[in-house]
Order: C-alpha cells, then sequence, then structure tokens
C-alpha cells in the first residue's frame, strides 16, 4: 500500500502536468476528484469559484494575496473563455487601460457578453466579475491579448466614456499617443457615423500634441457630411511635450506619472540645506548610518541569516543546486552584498557632492551597485555571474502587490527615460521622491529592486544637502501601502508625505529609524588604509534583556591580513568590565567562502558569549598584533 506521501507524489505529478502546459487556473474536470482533494488538503490548490481552482505554493499563508493577483489575468483569460468562448469581451475602458501598459489588478472587471445574464461574480481579496448583457463590437474590433478578449486601440478609445479623460488621464493620454495615424480611427468613426465622439477625440488628440491626427478627423468627418464641434476631454493641458513616435506606451507614461506626481511633491518639500561645504564630515556621517541603514532596509525585504545556515556553509553540506531549501537561504549572503554594494554607492554620492549631475551619476553608476549587492551570491554559487548582467529578462510580480511592474521589453524603454528624467529634475526631493518610487514601479530586476530604490532615494537626497535617510523596518506597512497607492491609485501624496516626515526627522537631529537589538545585525567596519583607519566601533547599548552575544562571521580583504589582527570585545556593565580576544588566524577558514573567517567552538557551532544582567555596553576593536598595510574586515553577530 502507498504511503501518504507517495500518494501526495503522484497527486502531485498530475498538477505538473498542467502546469508544464502554462495552466494555472484549473477546472474541476482537469483534475481528478482523489488528486484535487489531496492537493487542497497539502495547500496545493485553492478554490476561486465552484468549479474553479488555482495553483498556489503549498507554503502560501492564509490571507496571503500574492498568488491571487499574480494569476488573476490568467484565471480571468481562463474562466471567460470557458464561460462565453467567443461571445464576450471587456469594457472599452479597460481594454484601453491595458493598450495604455496598465495591467494593475483591478477592483472589478466589467465583461460584456451577449451570453448574459447581468450577474456578480465574487472573487477572492475583494476582486470581482460583472457581466453586463450587451451586444458586442465588430469581430475586426476585438482583439485577445494575453488569453483576454478586448476592444482594440481604436475601438477602446471611441467606445470609452468622457470620464475616463478626467479619472484616467495618464491612461488616456499613453492610449492616443500609440496612434500613428488618423486612418487607424477614421474608419471607425465613419462607419459608426460618430460625429459627437469625434469631436472629442479631435480636441483629445490636439491636448498632446498630436495636432495633425486631430486636423485629418475633422477634415474627414466634415468632408463626409457631418458637423463636428471639436471638444477637450482632458481638465488640463498636457503638463510636458510627449512624443507620439514612441513605439510603446510605457515611456509617455513615465513622463505624465512625473509630471503629474511633482506637483503633489513640491507641497510637501522639507528645505533643501544645500551641497555642504563640509564633503568629509557629510560622508562620516553617511558611514556611521550604515549599521542603522543595513539593518533597516535588510528587514525591509525579510531577510535574516540563521546560524544554522551558517553551519552548512562551513561544514560543506551547503549546496545550493541540489538542496531546495539552501536555494531559498539568500539571507546569508544579503548582508555581505548590503555592504559591498553601500560603498559603490558612498562613491556615487561623492561624485554627487563634487557637483556632478546626480541624474547622470547614477545612470552610470546603478549597474555596478547591482552587481555588489549580489555578488555573494555569485561567489557561493547562488547566482551565476550573467543573472546581474543588465535588467531582467523575465515578468515579476510584487508580494501582496495589484501592481503588475513592466513586462521586459518595457523596462527596457523606461529605464532612459527615468534617468533622462533625474537629469533634467530641478528639486532634490522630487528626484529623490519619484526617483524610489518610479525605480520600484518599473521593478527593473528580479530581486533587490527595493533595496535598490532605497540607494536611488539617499543619492538624490545628497544632491541638495539631505542626510542619508533610512526607512524603519516598524514603519514597513505605511511604506508599503504607500508606494501600493502610488502604484495602483496613481497617488504620489502619501509616499511623499512619509519621505518628507523622515527625511525632516533626520535632519531635526531626530531620526525615526533606529537599531533595535535582538534580530540578526549588519556586519560592524573595521578598516586600514592609505588614508584613514578605523579600528573600534562607537559603544553599542544593549538591553537588558538580552543575555547572549553571538558571534558568526569576519569577511576580511586581503584574507592574509588575518595573522597580523585580533578581535577584541570588550562589555560594559555597570563597575564590571569583561574582556574576550580572539586571534583572526585562529578562526575557522572555508576556501568555498574565500574572503570568510567563521567563529566555532569545539562543537562546531557559533560562539555565544554569556551576557551580564541589566544594560550593558559593547564596543568591538581590532587589535593590530603586527604591520599591516591595509585591510577591510566586517563583523557579523547577533544578541538573543
Amino acid at each position: 500500500m502507498a504511503t501518504p506521501q507517495e500518494n501526495l507524489a503522484k497527486s502531485l505529478e498530475a498538477l505538473k502536468e498542467l502546469q508544464d502546459t502554462g495552466i494555472m487556473a484549473i477546472k474541476t474536470s482537469e483534475l481528478s476528484r482523489v488528486d484535487r482533494e489531496r492537493l487542497l488538503k497539502n495547500g496545493f490548490l485553492r478554490e476561486i469559484l465552484k468549479g474553479w481552482y488555482l495553483s498556489v505554493p503549498n507554503h502560501e499563508k492564509d490571507g496571503d494575496s500574492t498568488s491571487w493577483y499574480t494569476s488573476f489575468w490568467h484565471f480571468c483569460a481562463r474562466y471567460l473563455d470557458d464561460r462565453y468562448g467567443e461571445d464576450y469581451c471587456i469594457s472599452a475602458e479597460q481594454s484601453l487601460q491595458i493598450h495604455a501598459g496598465n495591467l494593475t489588478v483591478p477592483k472589478q472587471l466589467i465583461i460584456r457578453s451577449v451570453s448574459g445574464p447581468n450577474a456578480l461574480t465574487p472573487l477572492p481579496f475583494d476582486t470581482s466579475l460583472f457581466t453586463m448583457v450587451s451586444p458586442l463590437p465588430e469581430a475586426a474590433d476585438i482583439e485577445v491579448v494575453d488569453g483576454v478578449r478586448m476592444l482594440t486601440l481604436p475601438s477602446s478609445l471611441i467606445h470609452c466614456s468622457s470620464a475616463l479623460f478626467v479619472k484616467n488621464s495618464i491612461d488616456a493620454r499613453a492610449a492616443l499617443l500609440m496612434i500613428r495615424d488618423a486612418s487607424d480611427i477614421l474608419d471607425l468613426l465613419l462607419r459608426g457615423g460618430h460625429s459627437t465622439i469625434a469631436g472629442r477625440l479631435a480636441g483629445a488628440f490636439r491636448n498632446v500634441g498630436s495636432e495633425r491626427i486631430a486636423n485629418d478627423i475633422i477634415k474627414n468627418m466634415q468632408s463626409a457630411g457631418y458637423a463636428i464641434r471639436e471638444t477637450d476631454p482632458f481638465e488640463s493641458q498636457t503638463p510636458v511635450p510627449l512624443s507620439g513616435r514612441e513605439k510603446s506606451p510605457y515611456a509617455n507614461r513615465i513622463r505624465l506619472m512625473w509630471h503629474e506626481m511633482r506637483k503633489v511633491i513640491m507641497k510637501n518639500i522639507p528645505p533643501a540645506p544645500g551641497i555642504p561645504k563640509d564633503i568629509e564630515k557629510y560622508m562620516k556621517d553617511v558611514e556611521e548610518k550604515y549599521v542603522t541603514d543595513a539593518y533597516h532596509s535588510l528587514s525591509i525585504e525579510r531577510y535574516r541569516v540563521t546560524p544554522e545556515l551558517i553551519e552548512r556553509v562551513r561544514s560543506g553540506a551547503w549546496d545550493a543546486g541540489k538542496n531546495e531549501d539552501d536555494k531559498k537561504q539568500r539571507d546569508a549572503m544579503a548582508a555581505r552584498g548590503y555592504w559591498q554594494a553601500t560603498q559603490k554607492v558612498r562613491e556615487s554620492i561623492l561624485k554627487i557632492l563634487k557637483n556632478q549631475n546626480a541624474g547622470k551619476v547614477v545612470d552610470e553608476d546603478h549597474g555596478e551597485w547591482y552587481t555588489e549587492l549580489f555578488a555573494p551570491s555569485v561567489a557561493a554559487g547562488i547566482l551565476e555571474r550573467r543573472d546581474l548582467a543588465g535588467y531582467r529578462t523575465n515578468q515579476v510580480y510584487i508580494g501582496g502587490s495589484k501592481h503588475v511592474p513592466l513586462n521586459k521589453d518595457a523596462v527596457r524603454d523606461t529605464m532612459p527615460v527615468l534617468f533622462e528624467l533625474l537629469e533634467q529634475e530641478p528639486e532634490p526631493f522630487v528626484r529623490a521622491v519619484l526617483g524610489h518610487f518610479i525605480f520600484v514601479f518599473i521593478h527593473p530586476y528580479m530581486d533587490g529592486n527595493g533595496r535598490m530604490g532605497r540607494f536611488l532615494m539617499n543619492a538624490m537626497l545628497a544632491s541638495g544637502g539631505y542626510p542619508w535617510t533610512v526607512i524603519p523596518v516598524e514603519e514597513r506597512t505605511t511604506y508599503m501601502k504607500a508606494l501600493e497607492k502610488a502604484s495602483v491609485e496613481e497617488n504620489i501624496e502619501d509616499f511623499a508625505k512619509f519621505i518628507a516626515y523622515l527625511v525632516d526627522s533626520t535632519l531635526k537631529g531626530t531620526p525615526v529609524a533606529t537599531i533595535i537589538p535582538g534580530v540578526e545585525f549588519p556586519p560592524y567596519r573595521f578598516f586600514k588604509n592609505s588614508k584613514e583607519a578605523k579600528y573600534e566601533t562607537w559603544p553599542v547599548d544593549v538591553s537588558e534583556k538580552f543575555r547572549t552575544l553571538r558571534l558568526f562571521n569576519i569577511t576580511l580583504t586581503p584574507i592574509e591580513a588575518k595573522q597580523a589582527l585580533a578581535i577584541e570585545i570588550i562589555i560594559d556593565a555597570g563597575a564590571e568590565r569583561r574582556v574576550y580576544k580572539y586571534n583572526l588566524a585562529d578562526l575557522f577558514y572555508n576556501q568555498n567562502l574565500s574572503d570568510t573567517l567563521f567563529f566555532v567552538d569545539v562543537k562546531k557551532k557559533p560562539i555565544d558569549i554569556f551576557l551580564p544582567e541589566g544594560r550593558k555596553r559593547i564596543t568591538y576593536r581590532i587589535n593590530l598584533l603586527s604591520d599591516v598595510k591595509e585591510f577591510d574586515a566586517l563583523l557579523a553577530c547577533e544578541y538573543l
């Protein structure tokens, strides 16, 4: 008799056969009852509607919307095709938004169908389908995009309501600029006798600078005997010159978002201090904030390195190519990569403080930031070097977000536009807020977009003399909600106010983000080079509730310097002082991680130092046992 595990494996094989054909939305008839029930019980399927299921990761928690939002359009395509076949299309308004590059998951998807009846179909996470009995346009006016039947772009412009030009002006303008010639739309206008709509579209095209198309519409409609009264459906003139020669809607969309959103940001700008005269002092402040910044930025991404993982890496039991659990443990390299990337960001900031154009500097340097962010993962065999070459080549999704990042081709259309806008923008705070937001809106990389966005934000803040500002992990929900609102509703106000609040607090010397012991810390840095040296940390205040200091590893460059260095840990608790010393040459060395030394005791576990009761202050110091020309060391530890 087969074991439960063998039975589950058999059901998973049936599910995999469907997934291998690209099917994630599954009908009851496509799986046997036994397989379906077994997969539901073990969390590999989620029921969406009666008779319809979605394949999901079995570790996804109840209430996690990620799988639903990432599969929304695929599910709707399959369900609607099964239910209505060719007797449906989505609404003109939603067709236009998709043509304009807006794939945000809608609260309600409107379906036009001759089959009916008028009905509301509830879907997960407060989304739904609403079917409206309605005659369909001619077949030539409908196209299938990613499995969903929708109106063509010209047809959607003609049949959408005038309210869309006010409510979704960015979508409307981006869509209008995709029309290359009036002939694309005149056939439909003349065929339907749409004289009022012709006047509205002529005004809309003129608003976005397409004078020739506007004139051709009026001339041809009048030649056919129609009286045309041109009206502008937009509330205001297009704020910036746009190009009708763009191959996709995305570049113009980014330009429109920038200029609409900067109006809001301008109302929330903290006064810029200006480029500091004492650049060395500014850079020293940036360096001193590293530990706080790394802790919060990595925690926002929910990275955590476990002692067990370090032991597996140390012992050689870690095989990222074979062990699925270890594949997920990118956390082990996150802190090292963050440190390496931060060094490159500081180099960029130094250029900016020397009056180089901030947008141009970041355009030229951000690729190096990204390479360093994931270089340790390449060294450990988790990623390949080619994974870091350029922007992503696949679609990516954001956990729990209705926003669908741009497709891989659109990334290449829009990233040059982002840097062009950064170069041209006169206000440093606008550069910081919109630089961060639009970077993560585009999501140009498969991973690391949040960290890169925060690096970009601080580089832009530096261009106005604003201090390095940390987004605290305690405000993660506020931060993510503000980004979601900006992405889905095109409303930047909450995000602008949030960043302004953090920057203003930092300017006043009362930063919101502070270090909270009890979780993995980013490494403390010690170094010596031809210009300067740092051998000792500032004293770290540790709460009375923590009774253990766990030492993990030291990353050291060059590794040969271990013969000349020792680490000293000084613990002060009231009148009591304890001192612990470790010669780096005595620490465990693994050639698979050629620049890393591990603290392990005789049982091959991380070293734990038991701390005195009450509050204490800990100072970490590097001692030179003999002369060493230069070195750079990072100490990783944790309070328990």
